[in-house]
């Protein structure tokens, strides 16, 4: 899928979500529902996820040059820990208001409530189907699809909380609600943060483990050793490896690289290799000095 493509869809479910955002604040303002005012702040989160993301398809798509020599694309990575940490100091704000209404409950209109969390379900079901057109193995595309998926769940509470306190008078249920989606902001925040997180510190993909690679890769006929193994994410998406391969003596080491590169293509979807291949005379020395495991054949 192209990014003009995604930045199309994208901006759709930007125009949904902000348009609705406004009508929500002062809907809740004055029905005084704090569970209206946190799904107002969570779709706000919503917003600038899919700003950051629009923002991020276009840095990305910068030619690598100068001291950038991966170009930009983990711009989506540091957005989208930007917005998993916003998440987390919202939700713990609302856990802080949500418990202190339970305290001391304000008098809600429980209709308008009501009335504006069923149109937020609509709104939100539209927002998720235009993400979910644009490219969602992007993290930061992905964020933002799960919290709108959120935000519809969040509605759903919303709307349950209007109708008890409209229908059985009981306004505790409008925090109770609000402290359900503070709940869900928590747990897409921790998500992000995580996997954000993951990437920065150059962990390995959750899908690729680094030992099973290499001990597959001494498997590979005349390659003797292997050590200084690293499979990383540049991006979402985008994994890569290095490694420095020993060959046995007198092997046509051109010949055994271009085989590894075909295992990592073929069986862990590795495209981006970088591959030092040495005969094993030549590197003995070198091999004892080797960081991180080192795997060898036999």
């Amino acid at each position: 899928m192209s990014a003009d493509s995604d930045r199309r869809w994208l901006g759709i479910a930007l125009a949904l979500i902000a348009s609705f955002m406004a009508v929500e604040v002062i809907v809740g303002l004055v029905a005084q529902s704090l569970a209206l005012i946190t799904d107002a702040a969570h779709m706000l989160t919503d917003a600038a996820s899919i700003v950051l993301a629009l923002i991020a398809i276009r840095l990305s798509r910068r030619p690598a040059g100068g001291k950038y020599t991966y170009g930009y694309k983990r711009a989506e990575i540091l957005s989208a820990q930007v917005n998993g940490i916003t998440l987390l100091l919202l939700a713990a704000w609302f856990v802080y208001e949500g418990i202190h209404r339970l305290i001391e409950p304000p008098d809600v209109a429980g209709p308008l409530v009501l009335i504006t969390a069923l149109f937020g379900i609509v709104v939100n079901i539209l927002a998720a189907w235009c993400i979910s057109k644009a490219n969602r193995t992007s993290l930061n595309v992905e964020g933002a699809f799960q919290h709108i998926l959120n935000d519809l769940y969040a509605f759903i509470g919303t709307a349950i909380a209007g109708a008890v306190v409209w229908l059985a008078g009981w306004p505790r249920a409008d925090a109770i609600a609000a402290l359900v989606v503070a709940a869900l902001m928590l747990k897409a925040g921790w998500g992000l943060v995580r996997e954000s997180g993951r990437i920065f510190l150059e962990a390995a993909p959750a899908d690729l483990d680094p030992d099973a690679i290499g001990t597959r890769l001494v498997g590979i006929p005349f390659v003797a050793e292997v050590h200084d193994l690293h499979v990383w994410l540049i991006t979402s998406g985008q994994p890569s490896l290095s490694a420095h391969v020993l060959v046995d003596a007198g092997t046509d080491c051109h010949a055994v690289r271009s085989t590894i590169e075909t295992v990592l293509h073929d069986e862990f979807g590795l495209e981006h290799t970088t591959l030092q291949v040495d005969h094993c005379a030549a590197a003995d020395l070198h091999c004892a000095d080797a960081h991180g495991p080192v795997h060898r054949s036999g």
